[in-house]
């Protein structure tokens, strides 16, 4: 204990000398370098934060219906998750009880979104969830801002929309230019309003038993959703997530724990991660990676949700490119018991989801049930 005081007595005086501070605030510093020789980990988690950057497939790993390298044969056995006609199914009941919140008290939900620059997929994105809510009676407001906007603009249209009680939800586009700060600007959507579930509030409340979050992301709620209504077991399974992302893997990883599953999370770090996904009941992918689960990464039997969209080159297309997901989808119908589409599988849900949390925002609100 001597010898260990007289070493912080040390490094206090070194750092008057180099800093100029007198030691008043001994203690504090004494804590501080005591605390750096007893614990080995990093004093910032955030640290450790790396970009889960997967190596793309090889040309010779091209999948198509044509050609497969891994040589798998005969015909397709998987039963195909149709989410668009589930989502259709969601998205008419949806309708139903704002036409009955309506009648009843006047009164219909609101959706804002608000969106920053000009990226093609995200104007699609929003396009189509402006379009689902006038489908089902949602009103819904828009904001398109500047590609080169401040970060001030950005929250002064998020606070209006916070403070105006005729909007129940509010989600910001993402990903946003690089000069915002996305954490800080989500963190201002109001919690009762986060019908996206990005905040972190809803997301610990997720994590934790014996908590309930406000709002589920959309993402994997829907992947959930998918599951349940295919009538695929949950409790017991073994999961596989296939990325980590704070949108869809680390929420989705969460929700199948709430459902009673084993759930093993891979990443661009994780070693032999086909070796793993072999021993997965259920396999949930979303690493945006075009192809990058094949057939032989899948148990005989296993369901399969794929929620990558990857556009590849295809001129015979009509816009010269096509949409495919992270799994090689003529390779794995033939060993998988379910799987998803690409398109037409995971997408559709996500807009159902954000529709429904919005109707439940409303509900919540107004007291209505």
């Amino acid at each position: 204990m001597m010898v260990t005081t007289m070493l912080l007595r040390s490094k206090m005086a070194a750092e008057k000398v180099a800093t100029g501070v007198t030691p008043n605030k001994g203690l504090k510093l004494m804590e501080r370098y005591f605390s750096t020789q007893v614990l080995k980990s990093p004093l910032s988690l955030m640290s450790l934060d790396m970009p889960d950057i997967w190596a793309p497939p090889s040309p010779t790993d091209y999948c198509s219906p044509s050609s497969s390298p891994c040589n798998f044969s005969g015909q397709q056995t998987a039963a195909v998750i149709d989410g668009k006609s589930i989502a259709e199914e969601i998205r008419s009941a949806i309708a139903i009880e704002v036409s009955r919140m309506r009648r009843c008290i006047g009164k219909v939900p609101g959706l804002a979104v608000i969106l920053v620059g000009q990226r093609r997929d995200s104007q699609t994105y929003v396009r189509n969830k402006i379009n689902a809510c006038e489908e089902v009676g949602i009103k819904s407001l828009f904001s398109a801002l500047p590609e080169d906007c401040t970060e001030d603009t950005v929250v002064r249209e998020l606070l209006r929309y916070n403070n105006d009680p005729s909007i129940h939800g509010v989600l910001v586009q993402l990903p946003l230019p690089k000069h915002l700060d996305e954490e800080k600007i989500l963190n201002m959507v109001k919690l009762e309003k986060d019908v996206d579930g990005f905040h972190p509030v809803n997301i610990g409340n997720l994590a934790m038993r014996g908590r309930e979050p406000l709002f589920v992301s959309c993402t994997p709620k829907g992947c959930i959703e998918l599951l349940i209504r295919s009538g695929v077991e949950i409790m017991g399974k073994h999961a596989v997530v296939i990325g980590r992302s704070n949108i869809v893997g680390l929420p989705t990883s969460l929700l199948l724990q709430r459902h009673h599953a084993t759930v093993t999370i891979l990443h661009a770090f994780s070693k032999s991660p086909e070796l793993t996904t072999q021993e997965a009941d259920i396999v949930v992918t979303a690493a945006g990676v075009p192809n990058l689960v094949r057939g032989d990464w899948l148990k005989p039997g296993a369901v399969v949700i794929d929620v990558g969209t990857c556009p590849i080159e295809d001129p015979s297309s009509e816009f010269g490119y096509r949409l495919v997901g992270d799994v090689c989808y003529e390779e794995a119908a033939r060993v998988a018991s379910a799987i998803t589409p690409v398109p037409g599988g995971v997408g559709p849900m996500t807009i159902a989801m954000l529709l429904a949390n919005t109707l439940d925002a409303a509900q919540r609100v107004g007291d209505f049930n």
